[in-house]
């Protein structure tokens, strides 16, 4: 091997091992308000309820230390819990369903980490704001 073709190879394997130590550029993380914006992005909300029902809402989505979000197709229902600042990292969510079966606005929600299993706080439910998918028009 001459030189000439070791220096290439030191060149190459040196250009290399720079692009590897620039960080990637990250996509700028959206804001709690801005990622439950883009949930409700072309859905309309109807009147509060004070109840809905777990079973027909099995999806949940927690926005960072806001919301809530129940369900999914077309309509959601967007919970904003008194304690809302405890939501955050993604805790599983304790509800225990008292007499109707539903998931009602006096309903408090345990909140337990993840990967220990241990209990880190509650919430306590206020009214569900449904959002509903707009028509289109043809």
């Amino acid at each position: 091997m001459t030189k000439a073709n070791r220096f290439s190879r030191l060149a190459i394997g040196a250009a290399a091992a720079a692009l590897l130590a620039v960080p990637l550029a990250a996509a700028p993380r959206m804001t709690p308000q801005q990622e439950l914006d883009k949930l409700l992005a072309g859905r309309v909300a109807g009147k509060p309820v004070n109840c809905i029902d777990p079973r027909s809402n099995t999806e949940t989505h927690i926005i960072d230390k806001t919301a809530i979000v129940y369900g999914s197709g077309r309509t959601i229902y967007v919970q904003r819990p008194t304690g809302a600042e405890s939501l955050s990292g993604d805790p599983i969510l304790v509800t225990v369903l008292h007499g109707s079966g539903q998931l009602c606005n006096i309903d408090i929600v345990q909140l337990h980490d993840r990967s220990t299993g241990f209990n880190r706080g509650f919430v306590g439910l206020n009214q569900f704001v449904p959002y509903t998918k707009v028509a289109l028009r043809d």
